[in-house]
């Protein structure tokens, strides 16, 4: 089945929209997704929905099918793999990777997939710790953290996943040393949301605003697989 490249990026946001709900996905949440207008969105799921990749009920919102979502699941290895081959092998930072991989995720062959994954030794998750998914497209598992929010004062917890959409984010975080594998203290949780912390090795303390913070998953030490 032929796709164009928009086809792909709009079954790969909402099986990541799905990854956070149980949910029907709703026209306007894969707008804001894509930065679109709802208009342009129900038009892209009029064409989805024709060829069998999503599942729309009306006022409800969409689901991917099984075929929607091997693609989204393959696209999806795809970005990540590219991302891990952009940063250990052609010294990439990781807050340049996604827009990269972005660009190239839709048109590397099986074979190019394949050679990629070898050379990394067949990684597990891409730069941010986001599960890479497997080459037979089992949906991978997500990590057992939750958001940084959720944690109280006083707390250690370790880095498990940063979402990596926003480079100007990903720089600051690693300005700070927040980054998958290492340790937080938890200094301070502002009732507005603010989340204040500090990472092993570093001094000063990182001011995380609630709209970045909810999109660094974390875990408590005991449950960090070793």
């Amino acid at each position: 089945m032929m796709l164009s490249d928009v086809m792909e990026d709009y079954l790969k946001a909402i099986y990541q929209l799905q990854r956070e709900t149980d949910e029907r996905i709703k026209t306007s949440a894969i707008a804001e997704e894509l930065d679109v207008t709802s208009p342009t969105v129900t038009s892209m799921l009029d064409k989805l929905e024709d060829r069998g990749l999503v599942d729309r009920e009306k006022y409800r919102g969409v689901t991917l099918t099984d075929e929607g979502e091997t693609v989204a699941l393959e696209v999806i290895r795809h970005h990540r793999l590219l991302e891990a081959y952009l940063t250990e092998h052609l010294d990439y930072d990781w807050a340049e990777v996604h827009e990269e991989a972005d660009r190239l995720e839709h048109h590397i062959s099986e074979n190019f997939e394949a050679r990629v994954a070898d050379a990394l030794d067949q990684p597990t998750v891409d730069p941010h710790g986001s599960p890479i998914p497997s080459a037979d497209l089992e949906p991978p598992e997500r990590p057992d953290g939750a958001s940084v929010t959720e944690f109280a004062e006083g707390d250690i917890v370790v880095v498990e996943e940063v979402a990596d959409h926003d480079a100007e984010v990903l720089s600051y975080l690693a300005e700070h040393g927040v980054e998958p594998g290492v340790e937080l203290e938890i200094v301070e949780v502002a009732p507005f949301g603010m989340v204040t912390a500090r990472s092993s090795g570093h001094d000063d303390t990182v001011s995380l605003p609630e709209s970045v913070a909810h999109h660094v998953r974390v875990a408590a030490p005991a449950e960090v697989e070793q």
